[in-house]
């Protein structure tokens, strides 16, 4: 796969009457496999048989494995705790800049539960059908300098801090690539950087503490051919100018709820950019019928038809409780929409 590749066959497939259909879904697969998330995280043979089971029951466009924004923090050292039932979670600990020495001297190649994640998608890469593009999630650089040092206290470093604050993010960087390396070699075919921590900031404090260091990564990735997908939660409207010029393939966007109007972005960016979102996911998805996830679905298709660059998607992962049969209303409306709005036309 090159990221050439990954841009056209989401246009190909529109030139074809149809969409590429992704949503952001792994923990619903735990009710699938009657798993839990502290066994799949901790275990990759389950954690493989809820992916394959996502796979084999909705046939996604695009996998990921479970998403956890805590890997890289925990295998730097964090303090983070697992709950049976819950994602984990690094909890606020004390940090001083004196703690960057010893995060220079760890090898996060070794770390269990990171390696966790590798095993995982090599079993994805030979496992799932050649049909499937297999993805992998990191943490973004700003993001997991917030989860070392404290999300409130990384937002005031950005003004008060800000050597201090660069050396983090650098190091933050480094071991992101690491990490990326490994999960190319172990078969990943796009690489997902969450930013969710990076809404908090404006958009030149965005540029230098993230968007920067995101073109360290994508430059990393450009040579083995990897696309890279920037996603951030919540409201990024002002963000997705500087998102761009750090040179991603793709944005993943939040939902309407959160402030973002997908038609709009798309309308000022290139079709070089791909567009990918947002249905709520903890809205109609997970709360209402098939009928009217279907009626949603069709929604923001209609208003995205223009847009051959455009993947459907939901704005961030799916709860473990939503509804399998939603999720398949999901599915099934993003397959039928464009060959229905071709039939319409005569063509």
């Amino acid at each position: 796969m090159t990221k050439n590749y990954f841009k056209d066959k989401v246009i190909g497939l529109w030139n074809e009457g149809k969409r590429m259909v992704a949503p952001l879904v792994g923990f619903p697969g735990l009710n699938i496999t009657n798993s839990t998330i502290k066994i799949a995280q901790q275990n990759y043979d389950e954690h493989f048989k809820v992916i394959k089971a996502i796979a084999d029951s909705f046939e996604p466009d695009i996998i990921f494995p479970l998403m956890d924004l805590s890997v890289e923090a925990n295998a730097l050292g964090r303090y983070t705790i697992f709950p049976i039932t819950n994602s984990p979670t690094v909890v606020r600990d004390n940090f001083s800049m004196s703690d960057l020495d010893r995060g220079k001297q760890i090898n996060v190649s070794y770390d269990m539960r990171l390696l966790g994640y590798v095993e995982t998608l090599k079993m994805m890469s030979v496992g799932l059908s050649d049909s499937i593009i297999k993805g992998a999630y990191v943490t973004g650089p700003f993001s997991l300098a917030a989860l070392i040092m404290g999300a409130d206290d990384a937002v005031m470093a950005t003004i008060s801090q800000r050597n201090d604050l660069h050396k983090l993010c650098q190091l933050a960087t480094e071991k992101i690539q690491e990490y990326i390396r490994l999960l190319i070699a172990a078969g990943a075919q796009v690489i997902c950087i969450l930013e969710p921590s990076s809404v908090m900031l404006g958009p030149e404090q965005f540029s230098e503490f993230s968007a920067n260091y995101i073109k360290y990564i994508v430059e990393c990735c450009q040579c083995n051919g990897i696309p890279i997908i920037y996603h951030i939660c919540g409201n990024a409207m002002h963000l997705v100018d500087k998102m761009v010029e750090a040179g991603v393939d793709a944005l993943s966007l939040d939902s309407p709820n959160a402030g973002i109007d997908l038609p709009a972005v798309a309308k000022k960016l290139t079709s070089e950019v791909v567009i990918i979102g947002n249905i709520d996911p903890t809205g109609t998805i997970l709360h209402g019928s098939p009928d009217n996830v279907k009626a949603e679905v069709n929604d923001l298709l209609n208003r995205m038809e223009s847009y051959p660059n455009f993947i459907l998607s939901t704005g961030c992962d799916l709860p473990q409780e939503t509804p399998l049969e939603n999720i398949r209303a999901f599915m099934q409306a993003g397959r039928q929409y464009r060959k229905n709005q071709l039939i319409s036309y005569g063509t």
